[in-house]
């Protein structure tokens, strides 16, 4: 399969683009798009989703804001630079995606299909995107597929101050499993064929389908209120699989419960999860490097690396520093890196890392950092659970081949 230098500059151009429109100004969340959920800018969680879509073949972000347009080249997007007249709080998402069409279009780059893909939608599931553009992209799919959540909530309206039922017979009360489901719009992506869209000037046209995604993550924010939800969501341990290259540890806290005994002489010992040694083992096997990262100089941390057979460095005061020439060392993508801290000395490091995540009795400040907070708190399984997780998944993924792209200019 093509990656996306490949398909960009192939003689037909990309085939398939997504245009993700992230504006400087909101008036519900200031500088939204670039707000973290799960130690994420918005932005850079929508980069990610659409990037790990095989079938897309380029990721543009329109902006007219320097910080989201850094933080997009950084995820891996092409920026085309929005111009002011719309970029205000009356300008359309169309005038944004017709913008960067024909942005593109001047590169020789008119692809067939489009997908406006929302930042502010920040859990958009790769698959759930995928299958939209293969529908699309199919020869006699539909025109438009769109993310659609379904609800058996009866809905209500008000008509001059009463209450009309909208979409049900108010007089007719089945039970829920007799229901056929209605389904939300969620706002997270469009898939829709190009000339469609531009004859059409919406994004609605022909014939239309739903792609039905989990209600529970379906989330979209526009208000500080949905903000916090979101960042709720994103903390609450989950089983699903993490997708990376490497994984980087600390030790206390980690694969120590935090606490040490000191005996008489002043020795001092540790307790440790021989679950975690067995989950180190596995990832050894599998051939996926783990450093262990540490501030304490106890030899402790030595002996306990030297058993599980795990690179390490301790006694780090910068940990971010020495992870950076750790990940160059070994010629790894920060953004396929998983990153296990508990307390505030590993939040540079978190920071580095496309995978920052807690133990589950990590301190506050690393907990809202997080990308992932595990079930498991330090010196209990908490690294076997992140290597059971790692496992769970191909260690190699095609956004770590991908090249960083140019920028595109304004018109």
């Amino acid at each position: 399969m093509l990656s996306d230098v490949d398909r960009t500059h192939s003689p037909s151009g990309p085939r398939v683009i997504a245009i993700i429109p992230a504006r400087g100004g909101s008036q519900g969340v200031l500088l939204k798009n670039l707000q973290p959920v799960g130690g994420r800018p918005l932005v850079t969680r929508a980069v990610d989703a659409a990037r790990r879509v095989a079938e897309i073949d380029l990721v543009v972000v329109s902006t007219d804001h320097s910080q989201i347009a850094t933080a997009a080249e950084y995820a891996g997007a092409e920026v085309i630079d929005r111009p002011p007249a719309i970029a205000g709080g009356t300008a359309s998402s169309e005038s944004a995606l017709l913008h960067a069409l024909t942005v593109l279009a001047e590169s020789g780059r008119e692809p067939e299909v489009v997908v406006f893909v929302q930042a502010t939608s920040p859990f958009i599931e790769p698959l759930d995107l995928a299958e939209a553009v293969r529908r699309v992209v199919e020869p006699g799919g539909p025109d438009v597929v769109f993310s659609a959540a379904p609800t058996h909530d009866f809905a209500w309206r008000l008509v001059d101050g009463a209450a009309q039922a909208v979409g049900h017979d108010a007089a007719y009360r089945p039970r829920r499993q007799d229901r056929e489901p209605l389904f939300r719009e969620t706002g997270a992506f469009y898939v829709m064929r190009t000339a469609g869209f531009l004859g059409a000037g919406h994004r609605f046209f022909g014939r239309v389908e739903l792609q039905v995604v989990d209600p529970t993550r379906a989330i979209e924010i526009d208000e500080p209120e949905d903000l916090r939800i979101a960042r709720l969501l994103d903390a609450l341990p989950t089983a699903d699989a993490i997708d990376v290259d490497a994984v980087v540890t600390d030790f206390d806290g980690v694969h120590t419960d935090d606490r040490a005994t000191v005996d008489t002489t002043g020795t001092e010992s540790v307790r440790v999860h021989r679950g975690d040694g067995l989950g180190v083992a596995r990832l050894r096997q599998a051939g996926i490097p783990l450093l262990i990262l540490s501030t304490e100089t106890n030899p402790v941390v030595a002996v306990r690396a030297d058993k599980l057979g795990a690179e390490y460095r301790q006694g780090v005061d910068d940990k971010a520093a020495v992870l950076d020439e750790w990940l160059a060392a070994r010629g790894l993508d920060a953004r396929r890196v998983a990153y296990l801290g508990n307390d505030v000395n590993d939040l540079p490091a978190l920071r580095r890392v496309g995978w920052p995540i807690a133990v589950a009795d990590a301190h506050p400040d690393v907990v809202a950092a997080a990308r992932v907070v595990l079930s498991r708190p330090g010196g209990h399984g908490a690294v076997r659970e992140l290597a059971d997780r790692v496992l769970a998944v191909a260690a190699t993924s095609p956004v770590s081949a991908l090249p960083r792209p140019r920028r595109a200019g304004s018109v």
